[in-house]
């Protein structure tokens, strides 16, 4: 057999159209499983990763949700399940705007999107996946997380106040859901550029660049083939894990 084979399971990425969820989906689809691709809104730019995922002979299926609504989750599984089969394999990855501001810059309404995104958002994906996986004795759940909690970056308040929140719900339910067969786990990213951050700051990008142990950037398929191995049979052991994907920077 071909280690990490997702040969029969169908594996929903949220926010995959783009960036590191488009890497994810295209690994794990390349190791076998059947992927959806999933956007909220540009539906011309998830057009063109669909058909991406097409052509690396993935089978898939594209559905426009948004998966912070309960509507949407219902949506987004409903559809995935009557094309594709169903879900065995739950990444979390679709996220909004980051700005970093300081707390009196903030308002209420940003930090709720964020706990949106982070929280919620995984929640009603889990309870709706979970049955399932629980019948089936068999799941994966991996969260997207970010360096950014365990280097406590600042002033940036509201994105690591929910990323610490996902982590914390992402341990309780690898304990809950240990004896179901089902693991949780979660893939913590450094700073990885990708389309959204083309308008960042060089000087920015620089000053984090000379700060990675490992002296180059992390690319996308970095925190994709770290998925695909959580998402795997060879990970059954492993739940309620971190894996920090930043090329040494965060080593406690």
């Amino acid at each position: 057999m071909t280690k990490f084979s997702l040969a029969g399971r169908v594996a929903l990425v949220t926010g995959n159209s783009t960036g590191l969820g488009k890497a994810i989906g295209l690994v794990l689809g390349q190791a076998g499983a059947k992927v959806v691709v999933n956007y909220a809104n540009n539906a011309q730019r998830a057009q063109l990763a669909f058909d991406e995922y097409r052509q690396a002979g993935i089978e898939t299926a594209l559905v426009q949700a948004d998966v912070t609504s309960e509507e949407g989750v219902e949506k987004l599984f409903r559809e995935t399940e009557a094309k594709l089969g169903q879900v065995d394999i739950i990444v979390p990855n679709a996220t909004c705007e980051q700005p970093h501001k300081t707390i009196e810059d903030y308002d209420w309404a940003f930090y709720q999107r964020m706990l949106d995104f982070f929280i919620k958002s995984p929640f009603l994906l889990a309870k709706r996946g979970l049955p399932h996986m629980k019948q089936q004795q068999w799941g994966r759940f991996i969260n997207i997380t970010s360096e950014v909690f365990h280097r406590s970056v600042a002033p940036f308040s509201a994105y690591v106040a929910a990323k610490g929140g996902q982590v914390g719900w992402s341990r309780s339910m690898s304990r809950e859901l240990a004896p179901y067969g089902i693991t949780v786990n979660m893939v913590a990213p450094g700073w990885i550029p990708v389309e959204r951050h083309e308008n960042d700051p060089q000087e920015e990008k620089d000053a984090y660049h000379a700060l990675i142990p490992a002296g180059r950037w992390g690319v996308p398929k970095d925190v994709a083939e770290a998925v695909l191995y959580l998402a795997s049979d060879e990970a059954s052991f492993v739940t309620g894990q971190t894996i920090c994907v930043n090329g040494g920077m965060t080593p406690w």
